[in-house]
């Protein structure tokens, strides 16, 4: 059964649809000589619903302002009503002879005729819908873009209420209708970003007129900030119409493995050349129709066909899409502009048509070589690229098509992407890690090179190599749970201390040069978050090209805002009493609040539990030794920061871990963490308490032993929440445990006596 993009196509085409089935069962049930039933009073109703459907087709059509639309719709119109009196025309020859070939010939190419010209007609009624919204976007689009020249917020406001309300119903309207859920999802999750915008667009207009009439101080951070926001409603808009012009449903093919995709991809060129064919062949044709449509769709799955297949064919294909391209868009121009039937027009369309089937020629050999020769392309994520390299060391000889090198190198390529966030020893451990890969497989490349590929030195490099890419991927692991533990520890802190640095009073000292330390602060906790959420995107192993998509994005959006949350603070130090500053920082640092925790949520799905709260757990024994030193040191301040620093992070393992719970429907698992991180936030409690204690009296040693208790007592607790999510194993397949030192008090530790 086919698909249609739309729930009013899919009402009237499925029954359509299934009538047809049934006449092609019917047809091939007779193909063993028996009658055909008589027919004809069905076919007269099915012709009956087909003159009603022509007639609300042309009164549409003679009504109707949309040129293609007007064009579009009588090549359907002729294609239905002939299908339907092909039927006719068999039911008759049917009925006077109900063995004769003929007559089921013309009987199944009427019912095809008319589902096929019935898609079409309903087509063409759907795009000239999908083209009034077009419309309404674009002059909402084109509305937002004066905003860089308007003085008058009212009149601003004014005349873009009706045209982004009109825009936001349509759009909403026309997501229900979808029967594709990705479609929908991207309309209403770009629609929801413009709705969030809008608030951001008038203060951001606001403070721009504010800042002119307070004499230009904070005009180019005010205008920076106007601009970002044009920016962003303007890409989510585009987005929507892009969106809404899609027909098909493609967005599963990062998960699909190659051949599937490639074979979808095909299937759709093959499709579509009827249509696109018919446009190139009609000089009169409009731009923008279904045909022109089917064009582009055929240059877009050409295009993924070339990013799947073997050379030669994959850089033919390339060549052939942008010539393709180019041409079809001088033909749409010249059409355009009322010049489709002169000498340069219907040369350029004979050579288009010619080129098209060409390139359907060309894709049609290149996946026939993938099916018989594989694609020769490693897989998306770390996982998949582990299970190819260990595949082809376990036979090198077996001829993957470079699969399992690629799949290497591949994951030689992330370990030291990952590497380039590290510092210190991790970072020269997995430099070293990666450079020991490299080398082996190096080593063991020569060798098959040289035919020698089962000799017992090549085994021996094979062994090697996968037990070092085990451990590659362990410490890639293990450094992005690190990097997440550090990066995301405390997400919105630094932009509660921006907060205060541009919300101090006038009289302040020294407020300029806090708001530069603390937006230095800001900036770089911001980066650090953003690199890493597109570290765990591209280097962790999860399979979903949405998620991997949303992480990413996520990512790009968090560092757009970040330097104009800035820019808003800065505006608000120079104008410390206008409400409009205030508003306008208070409405961006607002959605940067919203939009990193979306982005914490999303990195902590892509970190194994686990191994975070080990990564955890270990920087978390590190502050302690750091807050012990500053105990003998009698350092009130490092005491603060570290015992700061050791709740923050308990308090991350404690959201990380409820995460796990909520996912859960195992009771027992689930009260066993939820017990695990009360008692682990009731100890973070105290320590925080104890080492207050401390930065007040650091000579007071009750409040000493009050910490050090409260602390080892933490780091049992944290023990205690790492049991339920370790996966059990056999005894005897279990490591000795690794002995811990506990954090001493100052008399086992030698301190000095207070």
């Amino acid at each position: 059964m086919p698909s249609f993009h739309t729930k009013t196509i899919e009402q009237i085409l499925d029954p359509v649809a299934q009538q047809v089935s049934v006449l092609v069962v019917l047809h091939e049930a007779s193909e063993d000589g028996s009658a055909m039933p008589d027919l004809s009073g069905q076919i007269s109703a099915v012709n009956a619903a087909v003159q009603n459907l022509v007639k609300v087709g042309r009164d549409t059509t003679n009504s109707s302002k949309d040129a293609v639309l007007k064009q579009d719709m009588p090549p359907a119109l002729v294609k239905v009503e002939a299908a339907s009196n092909g039927l006719l025309e068999a039911s008759v020859m049917l009925r006077d002879d109900p063995y004769s070939m003929p007559g089921r010939k013309t009987l199944i190419d009427g019912a095809r005729g008319i589902l096929g010209g019935t898609a079409q007609l309903l087509l063409v009624f759907d795009q000239a819908e999908v083209r009034k919204i077009l419309r309404r976007c674009q002059g909402v689009l084109d509305y937002i873009c004066v905003a860089e020249v308007m003085g008058d917020l009212v009149t601003f406001v004014k005349n873009l209420t009706p045209g982004m309300t009109g825009m936001a119903n349509m759009v909403s309207a026309r997501a229900k209708e979808l029967t594709f859920q990705v479609h929908r999802e991207l309309l209403e999750k770009h629609l929801d970003s413009v709705k969030n915008t809008v608030p951001l667009l008038v203060s951001a207009i606001k403070i721009t007129v504010t800042t002119i009439s307070q004499g230009g101080q904070g005009l180019a951070e005010a205008k920076e900030n106007r601009n970002y926001v044009i920016r962003k409603m303007s890409y989510d808009i585009r987005e929507i119409m892009r969106v809404l012009q899609l027909t098909t449903y493609d967005e599963d093919d990062w998960a699909m493995d190659d051949l599937t995709v490639l074979k979808k991809a095909q299937d759709n060129i093959t499709n579509q050349m009827a249509r696109a064919t018919e446009w190139l062949t009609d000089p009169n044709a409009a731009p923008g129709g279904i045909g022109e449509s089917a064009l582009r769709q055929i240059l877009a799955d050409a295009k993924k066909v070339a990013d799947r297949v073997n050379e030669p064919y994959a850089g033919r294909i390339k060549q052939a899409v942008e010539d393709l391209t180019e041409l079809t868009d001088k033909l749409a121009d010249l059409r355009a502009n009322g010049q489709g039937n002169t000498p340069e027009a219907l040369q350029l369309s004979h050579a288009i048509n010619a080129k098209l089937n060409a390139l359907q020629k060309l894709v049609d050999d290149a996946v026939q070589d993938a099916v018989k020769n594989g694609t020769g392309k490693p897989a998306n994520t770390p996982t998949g690229k582990m299970d190819q390299a260990q595949a082809w060391l376990a036979n090198p000889s077996v001829n993957d098509k470079g699969v399992g090198r690629k799949a290497i190198e591949g994951l030689v390529a992330e370990g030291r992407r990952v590497a380039q966030n590290l510092s210190g020893p991790e970072k020269r451990e997995l430099e070293q890690l990666c450079n020991d890969v490299d080398s082996l497989y190096k080593q063991l490349d020569a060798l098959i090179r040289k035919g020698q590929g089962n000799s017992p030195e090549a085994q021996a490099i094979r062994q090697q190599l996968a037990k070092k890419l085990q451990q590659l991927q362990q410490r890639i692991e293990k450094a992005l749970a690190n990097q997440v533990v550090d990066s995301f520890m405390d997400p919105t802190g630094p932009l509660a201390q921006l907060d205060r640095a541009a919300k101090a009073p006038a009289d302040a000292p020294n407020r300029q040069q806090t708001y530069e330390s603390k937006a230095h602060i800001f900036l770089k906790h911001s980066k650090q978050m953003t690199d890493t959420a597109h570290a765990v995107a591209e280097a962790g192993s999860c399979p979903d090209k949405k998620i991997v998509g949303e992480r990413n994005a996520t990512a790009n959006e968090v560092a757009e805002m970040t330097p104009q949350v800035v820019n808003a603070g800065k505006i608000l130090l120079m104008l410390p009493e206008n409400a409009a500053a205030t508003e306008n920082f208070d409405i961006l640092s607002g959605q940067y609040r919203s939009k990193v925790e979306i982005l914490t949520g999303l990195v902590d799905e892509a970190t194994d539990p686990l191994e975070f709260i080990k990564a955890s757990e270990e920087s978390i024994k590190k502050d302690s030794e750091g807050v012990a030193n500053a105990i003998r040191q009698k350092n009130p301040q490092n005491i603060i920061v570290g015992g700061g620093n050791i709740a923050t992070k308990a308090n991350r393992i404690v959201t990380v871990a409820n995460k796990e719970a909520d996912n859960s429907e195992d009771p027992e698992f689930v009260n066993n963490v939820q017990d695990a991180t009360r008692q682990l936030g009731k100890s973070t409690t105290d320590t925080v308490v104890a080492a207050k204690a401390i930065s007040m009296n650091p000579a007071d040693g009750t409040a000493q032993n009050n910490w050090f208790k409260s602390n080892g007592q933490l780091l049992k607790d944290i023990e205690r929440v790492k049991r339920p999510l370790i996966v059990i194993i056999p005894r005897e397949q279990q490591a000795p445990p690794p002995v811990d030192t506990p954090i001493a008090p100052p008399e086992q530790a030698n301190y000095e006596q207070v």
